[in-house]
């Protein structure tokens, strides 16, 4: 019967190969370069139920622009610019970001969710060392929820129509 292996190095030697060496290579990841186009900006694309925001920002002084309105404009509800600010207290980056975004398809809802995973993925290219933060939020993984179509003989997706016994 062949010999019994207790360590690592006991299994680098039975293989042949410096268990050292493949242990160093997986330590040293790559670091994740920012992602910029020549106007200093970081462009993501967000998702929610129909809507899709496109969206870019850059440095500046918090400003945030949803399909050339303002956001208090656009998103009239409290609510809604609660959602828009999440990505910004996560990575404490509050004020820092100029935000313009456009969105299409959906409700208000929808949009507010989807500006705000652009806003995530966004974030994230422009300054790597951000998305453990928004990836521990939950931020960068789309919710792909979306609304259940409706059955055949069905009044919607589930509700039946009132049963009669007689």
């Amino acid at each position: 019967m062949a010999e019994q292996i207790n360590s690592l190095e006991e299994l680098g030697e039975a293989v042949g190969e410096d268990i050292a060496g493949v242990q160093g290579a997986a330590e040293t990841e790559t670091p994740r370069e920012p992602v910029r186009d020549e106007l200093g900006r970081a462009y993501a694309t967000g998702k929610r139920k129909d809507a899709v925001a496109r969206v870019w920002i850059k440095p500046g002084s918090g400003k945030v622009t949803v399909n050339g309105k303002e956001q208090d404009a656009y998103f009239a509800r409290p609510v809604l610019q609660m959602i828009l600010r999440q990505p910004f207290t996560v990575s404490n980056t509050e004020g820092q970001f100029d935000v313009q975004a456009t969105v299409r398809g959906g409700g208000l809802s929808g949009q507010a969710g989807a500006v705000k995973h652009g806003i995530s993925k966004a974030l994230q290219l422009y300054d790597p060392s951000l998305r453990g933060a928004l990836k521990a939020a939950g931020f960068l993984t789309r919710d792909s929820r979306v609304v259940e179509r409706k059955k055949y003989g069905k009044a919607k997706a589930r509700k039946s129509f009132q049963f009669s016994k007689r």
